[in-house]
C-alpha cells in the first residue's frame, strides 16, 4: 500500500449486537459529501484517502425495531412499550404455527391453515401500520387516544418517539379478529356459524351473517393493503370488483361483457372458495414466504450481511472500478439474505456511498447503480423475490426448478451492470480508493460459514426435500453456526426476535396476497384473462398476419403492459395480475408455460426501476442524496440488458436454453450469444468500449441494433448481429487512431503550459479533472479534503450536469465523512 494512504479497519461484527441496536443514518446526511476526481495525467495508484471512521456499520438495523424498507411496503411504526412486546408475543406464536405446520400440518387442510394464519397477521398490520389518514382537528380533538397521533422526529429521545395505535387502530384489528375467525368458530348463530365444516357446506349458499363477514373481510384487506402498499392496489381490487359487478350491464357484443355477479356471489367466490382470499396468493405468502423472512432475519442477526458486504469491499481492493464492484457484488450478497431489491440498494449504499463518492462517481450515477444492483436481489438465487414461489405454485413445479430457470438470466443481468461500472470507471475517471478490510481469504476463513446454510438449501432441494423444510433447516444451521462469533450468539431472546420480525416482515406481503385473491377470483369467475388475451391477439393480428410478427408485436404489448402494471403494484401483485390477464395471451401463441411465467416474472420485478415509480432508485437516492429523477433513468440504464433479455424467453424456441431447458450444448452457447449480445448494449447505452475507448453515436447505434438481434437467438440474426458487433469494434479503433494522431499534432504545436489555479480555490493543491461531454476537462483545484465548486458549465459524458457535492445533492444518508486521516 503507498504510503500515506489511510485504511479503514475492517468492519465485521461491527453490526448490531444484542444489546446494540443499529443508530439510524438520517443525522448523518447532515454532513457535507465529498467527490474528487483523478488527473488523468497522474499516475494510476494515486488512491483516495478516507478517514478512519468513513466506513459506517452496515444498514441493516436491529430487525426487531427497524424502520423496514421492502419492495412491497411502506415503513412501519416503530413501536414501544407492552404493545411492542403484545406484538412480537402474536407474531412469535405465528411464527411458532408456521414452523409447526411445516412438520405437522393441522388435520383440517389447507384452507383451514390459513384461516388461522391470516387471523394471526391481519390485526397486526394495524397496529403495525399507521393509516396515514388525518381527521378535521375539530372531530380529532373529541376522539379518545390510545398514544400520540403524531410521529415524533426520529432523532428524539426514545421515550418520545412512541409511535403507538390509535383507538381505530384497535377497532380494526379486533374486527379483523372477530372476522377472520368466524369460519372456525363452532358456535351458532341461527343458520350462521357452526364451525369450519359447517362453513364449507354452505358454500354457493351463504346466509346474511355469511355475507356480512365476507364483505367485512374485503373491506379490511383493501384498508391493509393501502395502508402497507398505498392508494394504488386497493384501487385497482376496486376496479375489478366493480367488472364483477356491473360487467353484466356492458354490451354483450363486448368481448369483455359477462353474465354479471350479484354481491352474495362475489361475496362467496372472496371468502367461501379456493381461489379467494385464501387462494393461491395467500398460500404461498404462508407457506413459503413467511419462511423465507424468518431466514432472513436469523442470517441477518447471526452477522452474514456484514460478513458480506466486508468480503465485497476486500476483493476489490486496488483496482480503478473497485468501487463499483464492491457496491455490485455487495448488492447480489446481501440480496441473498433479503430477497428485497429496496431493503438491498438501501444497505449496501449506507456502506458502499462513501467508497463510491471518494472514487468519483457523480451521486445520481451511484444512486442508479446501487438500485439497479439492490433489485438484482429479486432475481437472484437462492432466495428469489415473493413472486417467484408463486411461479413454482401456479406451474406446478418444484421451487429448485425456478432457481434453475434463473441462473443464466441473473448472470447476464449482472453482468450488464458490471460492464457498465467498468465503462463509467473510466467515462468518469474514478479513482481506486482504500479500504483496510482485510485479505479476502481471511475473512473468508474466518466467517465464510455464512454460505453454509445457502448452500443447504440449494443441497436439499437437489436430494428432493420440500422447499419449507430445506428453509426450516438451513434456518437452523444459521442458528448453530451464529455460536462461531461471540458477537452474534443467537441466544434465546435473539431467537425470539428473529422469529418474530420474520413475520412482521411478512404482514405487507401477506396483505398484498389477501388483496390479490379479489383478482384473481374475479377473473375466474368472469373469463376477464382468456378474454383480455384475445384482445391482446387480436389486436396483433390487425397489424399482420406473419405469425412470427404476430409473437413479437404481442410479446411488446405485453411488455409494455407489465412495465405499466409495475409502475402502479407491488412486484407480487403485478405478476400475479400479470399471470392471469397477459400469461393466456403468450400460452395462446405457443409459448412454453415457463417461459410466459418467467417473461411476466422478470417485468413485474423490473418496475422497481422503472420511473417515474422505481422504489429501489427512491432509496438509493436517499442514500446519496442525487436528485430522485435522473437517479431512476441511471438505474434504467444499468438494468437495460435486463428489459431484453425477457423478451428473447419467448420469441424463439432457443430462447428456453437462456432458462437452462435445454441440453448442456444449447445452453452454453445460448448462454455466450446472451453475453454478447449485453455487452453490445452496454456499449450502446454506455458509450465505451472497454479496451478500445470512447465509441461515437454511430459504433453505438450498431452496438444497440448488434445486442437486439443477438438476442433474438436465430442463426440469421446472430450472424448479422455478431458481424455488426465487428464493425463497431472496428470503427471505434479507427476513431481512436484518429484522435491519437490529433491529439499529438496538437501537442507538438502547443506548447506545455503551467496550469492555472481555478479562480475561488480554497488554497493550493492538485489539479483535478472530469471529462466533459467532448473530451475537454472541467477543472477543480484545492486539496482533497477541501473540495471546491465545479465549474458551473461542467458536464458528465452523458450530458447531465455535474454539481458541486458539498450542497445538498451531495450529502448522503448512511455516510459518516470527516476529514481524511493524516
Amino acid at each position: 500500500m503507498p504510503d500515506g494512504v489511510a485504511k479503514i479497519p475492517p468492519a465485521t461484527g461491527a453490526g448490531p449486537g444484542p444489546d446494540r441496536p443499529a443508530e439510524t443514518s438520517a443525522r448523518q446526511s447532515e454532513r457535507p459529501a465529498e467527490t474528487s476526481t483523478r488527473d488523468p495525467d497522474r499516475p494510476a495508484e494515486t488512491s483516495a484517502r478516507i478517514g478512519r471512521d468513513e466506513l459506517p456499520a452496515l444498514a441493516t438495523p436491529d430487525v426487531a425495531t427497524a424502520v423496514t424498507y421492502d419492495d412491497e411496503e411502506r415503513p412501519a411504526r416503530q413501536l414501544r412499550g407492552p404493545v411492542e412486546a403484545g406484538v412480537a408475543v402474536v407474531a412469535f406464536a405465528v411464527a411458532l404455527l408456521v414452523l409447526g405446520q411445516v412438520f405437522r400440518p393441522l388435520s383440517q387442510g389447507s384452507q383451514f391453515y390459513l384461516i388461522v394464519f391470516l387471523t394471526g397477521v391481519l390485526p397486526l398490520v394495524f397496529l403495525a401500520y399507521r393509516s396515514g389518514l388525518r381527521l378535521p382537528d375539530r372531530l380529532a380533538s373529541r376522539l379518545p387516544a390510545v398514544g400520540p397521533r403524531r410521529v415524533p422526529d426520529p432523532d428524539a429521545p426514545a421515550a418520545a418517539r412512541r409511535d403507538l395505535p390509535t383507538a381505530p387502530d384497535w377497532l380494526l384489528a379486533g374486527l379483523a379478529l372477530v372476522v377472520c375467525l368466524y369460519p372456525v368458530l363452532p358456535v351458532a348463530i341461527g343458520d350462521a356459524g357452526g364451525g369450519y365444516d359447517a362453513f364449507l357446506d354452505r358454500q354457493g349458499l351463504l346466509v346474511p351473517v355469511d355475507v356480512l363477514m365476507g364483505a367485512l373481510l374485503l373491506v379490511l384487506l383493501i384498508e391493509a393493503c393501502r395502508r402497507t402498499t398505498g392508494w394504488i392496489l386497493p384501487v385497482v381490487c376496486l376496479l375489478f370488483l366493480g367488472y364483477g359487478y356491473y360487467g353484466g350491464l356492458l354490451p354483450q357484443s363486448w368481448a369483455i361483457a359477462h353474465a354479471g355477479l350479484d354481491f352474495g356471489q362475489i361475496v362467496d367466490a372472496l371468502y367461501n372458495s379456493g381461489s379467494g382470499f385464501y387462494g393461491t396468493p395467500l398460500d404461498v405468502a404462508a407457506t413459503y414466504i413467511v419462511l423465507f423472512t424468518i431466514y432472513g432475519a436469523v442470517l441477518d442477526l447471526s452477522g452474514a450481511g456484514r460478513f458480506f458486504v466486508d468480503l465485497s469491499v476486500a476483493a476489490f481492493r486496488r483496482s480503478r472500478s473497485a468501487a463499483g464492484r464492491t457496491a455490485v457484488a455487495s448488492g447480489f450478497l446481501l440480496g441473498t439474505v433479503s430477497g428485497s431489491g429496496t431493503a438491498t440498494a438501501v444497505s449496501v449504499g449506507a456502506v458502499t456511498w462513501p467508497i463510491l463518492r471518494r472514487a468519483g462517481y457523480p451521486a445520481e450515477h451511484a444512486g442508479g447503480m446501487l438500485a439497479a444492483a439492490g433489485v438484482g436481489a429479486i432475481l437472484s438465487p437462492p432466495t428469489l423475490g415473493a413472486a417467484a414461489f408463486i411461479v413454482a405454485e401456479y406451474l406446478e413445479v418444484s421451487y429448485l426448478t425456478v432457481l434453475g430457470w434463473a441462473v443464466i438470466p441473473t448472470l447476464l443481468y449482472y453482468l450488464g451492470i458490471l460492464l457498465a461500472v467498468e465503462i463509467d470507471a473510466r467515462r468518469f475517471k474514478v479513482r481506486p480508493v482504500e479500504v483496510a478490510t482485510g485479505s479476502a481469504w481471511r475473512l473468508l476463513g474466518r466467517f465464510g460459514y455464512h454460505f453454509s446454510s445457502l448452500i443447504v438449501i440449494v443441497v436439499l432441494l437437489a436430494v428432493g426435500l420440500s422447499a419449507t423444510r430445506a428453509v426450516v433447516y438451513a434456518t437452523g444451521l444459521a442458528v448453530l453456526l451464529s455460536f462461531l462469533d461471540r458477537r452474534n450468539w443467537l441466544t434465546p431472546r435473539r431467537i425470539f426476535t428473529a422469529l418474530s420480525a420474520g413475520v412482521r416482515g411478512v404482514l405487507p406481503v401477506a396483505a398484498v396476497c389477501g388483496a390479490a385473491g379479489i383478482i384473481t377470483a374475479t377473473t375466474t369467475k368472469t373469463g376477464l384473462g382468456a378474454q383480455f388475451a384475445s384482445l391482446l391477439v387480436r389486436g396483433a393480428e390487425a397489424l399482420t398476419d406473419n405469425p412470427t410478427v404476430v409473437l413479437a408485436l404481442t410479446v411488446v404489448f405485453a411488455a409494455v403492459a407489465l412495465s405499466l402494471l409495475g409502475l402502479a403494484v407491488p412486484v407480487t401483485a403485478s405478476f400475479i395480475i400479470g399471470w392471469v390477464i397477459i400469461g393466456p395471451a403468450l400460452l395462446a401463441l405457443g409459448v412454453p408455460a415457463p417461459a410466459a411465467a418467467m417473461f411476466v416474472f422478470y417485468y413485474s420485478v423490473l418496475s422497481e426501476v422503472t420511473p417515474p415509480t422505481a422504489l429501489a432508485a427512491v432509496g438509493a437516492a436517499a442514500i446519496t442524496g442525487g436528485r430522485t429523477v435522473p437517479t431512476m433513468w441511471q438505474a434504467l440504464k444499468y438494468a437495460l440488458p435486463a428489459f431484453l433479455a425477457p423478451i428473447a424467453f419467448v420469441l424463439t424456441g432457443p430462447g428456453e436454453y437462456l432458462l437452462g431447458r435445454g441440453s448442456p450444448v444449447e445452453v452454453l452457447w445460448a448462454g455466450l450469444v446472451g453475453c454478447l449480445g449485453v455487452a453490445a448494449l452496454a456499449v450502446a447505452t454506455g458509450g465505451w468500449l472497454l479496451g478500445v475507448g470512447p465509441a461515437g453515436a454511430v459504433e453505438r447505434a450498431l452496438s444497440a441494433v448488434a445486442g437486439l438481434l443477438l438476442l433474438y437467438l436465430h442463426p440469421v440474426s446472430i450472424a448479422i448481429g455478431g458481424t455488426l458487433v465487428a464493425v463497431a469494434v472496428l470503427a471505434t479503433l479507427a476513431r481512436r487512431r484518429r484522435t491519437a494522431g490529433t491529439r499529438s499534432v496538437v501537442e507538438e504545436a502547443v506548447p506545455q503550459e503551467v496550469d492555472p489555479v481555478v479562480p475561488g480555490a480554497r488554497g493550493g493543491g492538485d489539479r483535478h479533472v472530469e471529462a466533459g461531454p467532448d473530451g475537454a476537462d472541467a477543472q477543480r483545484s484545492g486539496p482533497e479534503s477541501a473540495p471546491v465548486p465545479a465549474d458551473p458549465g461542467s458536464r458528465a459524458d452523458d450530458g447531465s450536469r455535474v454539481d458541486d457535492d458539498t450542497g445538498p445533492r451531495g450529502r448522503g444518508i448512511g455516510s459518516s465523512v470527516g476529514e481524511d486521516a493524516k
